[in-house]
């Protein structure tokens, strides 16, 4: 049985939109470790994931180190109770950091189904009870760095950017067999330096542009539109670096793209055919600050906080750099790889210190509040029914009235 689609659902990493915006209103604007908690669950293990949500339930992958185990966790919404927890058992080695523990990837839900990369693992499909429907051997992820790219549910199909490594592929699978539709495989091209420094960790962003299904890519060095349908290049821009954490962002017809590891960013019409770089460029800057988290758009603007707590408004028709502000708080660290969410035009994101921030999403800088988690957090915020969900290292908080 599909659960029909709810306001509240929060279906995949950035979201309803898969931008990091949503439509709800009335979310929590104070709270801490302790207070305007719903419900804390504990976490078996530590883990970069966003959570998702839909109708009562709450998605989360979750690896479990020592056991060599892989799995998708299925908790209640009102009460965070564990209802189940299931995957695979995976004790190949894997190249990965330190600071990236396997299921880094967030699942994709669209209600009758979820979708979870367990890269070199596999990527494997549950029925809403945790029963596996199927899994795919896409073959072996190496990354020094390990991988991210969470899977996308969108135009009845399911997108995965596969990789980074030798092999880095965007794929599109059937949801209901697993079966592939479509793959293209990007071209590596040759770059001064380590080999490993090069990589897109980038989600696609599916879109209705001119009444045609597409998908917005961020791949080393350039951004992309694609044919959502059969994955057939429409346009290219180049103007990103070799590498790249963001995901792409599309707002008032234009295509943003930001490269990482103090590298370029850019901005760009969409339409076009083949190489518009000259035709549709806007905008590009040579050097950012360091960026891992993607941003959101509001109003014309792009807010985002960057790796180093610098958070930044950006004049999404001109790239000029509206306002930054370092943002402090009290936990040990202002290092930053949560993805902005805007509701209500607010701007949430939490750092690896446990600081969850809360701003205006406006050109005139305002810091609404510093909520301290007291506990390491990686991964980005989910919404679902005036609540937020927020995966530590240790627990999974319900933040909001229960």
């Amino acid at each position: 049985m599909v659960v029909p689609a709810q306001a509240d659902n929060w279906p995949s990493w950035r979201g309803p939109h898969n931008d990091g915006t949503c439509d709800e209103k009335g979310l929590p604007l104070n709270w801490s470790a302790t207070e305007n908690v719903a419900w804390k669950a504990d976490l078996p293990d530590r883990g970069n994931s966003t959570p998702v949500v839909w109708g009562d339930k709450v998605f989360v992958t979750q690896a479990v180190e020592k056991d060599g185990w892989r799995t998708l966790m299925c908790l209640d919404k009102k009460t965070g109770r564990k209802l189940w927890q299931e995957g695979t058992t995976y004790t190949e080695t894997e190249t990965t950091h330190g600071t990236n523990p396997y299921c880094s990837a967030s699942p994709a839900t669209d209600g009758e189904r979820v979708v979870v990369s367990f890269a070199s693992a596999g990527v494997f499909c549950f029925d809403m009870q945790g029963k596996e429907l199927w899994h795919r051997d896409l073959g072996k992820v190496h990354h020094i760095w390990g991988n991210g790219a969470s899977p996308v549910l969108a135009n009845g199909l399911c997108y995965l950017n596969f990789g980074p490594g030798e092999q880095s592929s965007l794929v599109a699978l059937d949801p209901k067999t697993g079966a592939t539709v479509w793959k293209h495989d990007e071209p590596r091209r040759e770059v001064k330096g380590s080999p490993d420094f090069y990589g897109s960790w980038s989600d696609p962003l599916p879109r209705m542009i001119d009444g045609k299904a597409q998908l917005l890519m961020n791949w080393p060095f350039r951004v992309c539109a694609m044919d959502a349908k059969s994955g057939a290049e429409l346009w290219t821009c180049e103007g990103l670096n070799q590498l790249v954490y963001t995901s792409p962002l599309l707002s008032e017809g234009i295509v943003v793209g930001m490269g990482g590891y103090s590298g370029m960013d850019l901005a760009v019409k969409t339409g076009g055919k083949g190489d518009v770089t000259k035709t549709h460029g806007l905008w590009q800057h040579p050097k950012t600050p360091q960026r891992i988290a993607s941003g959101a758009v509001h109003e014309g603007y792009i807010y985002i906080l960057n790796d180093p707590g610098l958070a930044q408004c950006i004049d999404l028709k001109t790239g000029e750099t509206v306002w930054q502000e370092r943002l402090k708080g009290p936990g040990p660290t202002g290092q930053n790889w949560s993805s902005v969410v805007i509701s209500e035009g607010r701007c949430y994101a939490v750092n690896q210190g446990g600081d969850a921030f809360v701003f205006k999403a406006s050109p005139k800088f305002e810091l609404l509040a510093i909520n301290s988690m007291n506990e390491k957090v990686i991964g980005s915020i989910a919404v679902s029914g005036g609540q937020l969900f927020i995966r530590g290292y240790e627990h999974l908080f319900c933040i909001g009235k229960k």
